[in-house]
């Protein structure tokens, strides 16, 4: 049985992750800021909660000695993550983006998975075959930002795919640093979640299944690469 820790998980994508992979006898850490929330989101697909806030260092070495004294870690999920600039009326443009947008935005989708990384190394060095999965976004590809031929060329918004080509840059660096591990960033596609206000064009189910095959991968699959459920996707 894989014992899988996933951030963010008391709803959306990290939560449709949970219960796929409860369902399949994995033994599921869901990590959430929220305690009352998240003991309602584990119970409701059979995991076991750990509060987990990624902007608190205490919060989430806390949550790694819950994690330890469960029994230890084969994979990390960072998944959790906001949208800042995106309102329920739209993303905020360029011009409009404060100083107080890009921190926010970077303390939860970059400080905090390396905030994560950093207190679980340990564990998921213990592991046979241990595994990370960074959930980035197709907004971190500066190949499909910056060229019109693609829809992402249209997002007006500075802060979130920032945050999630920085993620990317850490899947790279973690993947060269620690080669026995399968390190990757996974792009889940536009999926309809709170973080976009529900106007996502797939199901959570959907988008799920591509994490979830990155979770899964054996010690002979890829590392330090960019994927959606198509194969590897340009940075």
């Amino acid at each position: 049985m894989t014992a899988i820790l996933i951030t963010g998980a008391n709803k959306g994508l990290g939560l449709e992750t949970a219960r796929q992979l409860a369902a399949a006898g994995h033994q599921v850490w869901l990590g959430s800021r929220d305690a009352d929330r998240g003991r309602r989101a584990a119970a409701e697909v059979g995991a076991v909660f750990v509060q987990l806030d990624v902007t608190d260092d205490a919060s989430v070495a806390a949550a790694a000695d819950t994690v330890a004294a469960g029994g230890g870690l084969d994979v990390l999920v960072n998944n959790a993550g906001v949208q800042v600039e995106m309102g329920p009326d739209g993303v905020l443009a360029t011009g409009d983006h404060t100083g107080e947008v890009m921190r926010t935005t970077l303390d939860t989708n970059v400080v905090g998975p390396v905030r994560v990384l950093h207190a679980f190394l340990p564990l998921l060095q213990r592991s046979a075959s241990p595994v990370v999965v960074n959930v980035s976004s197709g907004l971190a590809s500066l190949t499909h930002v910056s060229s019109p031929d693609f829809q992402a060329y249209g997002y007006p918004g500075v802060a979130y795919p920032t945050s999630k080509a920085a993620l990317n840059m850490i899947t790279i660096q973690y993947a060269k640093a620690f080669p026995s591990m399968r390190i990757n960033s996974v792009e889940p596609g536009f999926t309809r979640t709170d973080l976009n206000h529900n106007t996502g064009t797939q199901s959570v189910e959907d988008g799920a299944r591509v994490i979830i095959g990155l979770a899964l991968l054996g010690p002979d699959g890829p590392t330090g690469g960019y994927f959606d459920a198509n194969g590897p996707l340009p940075w």
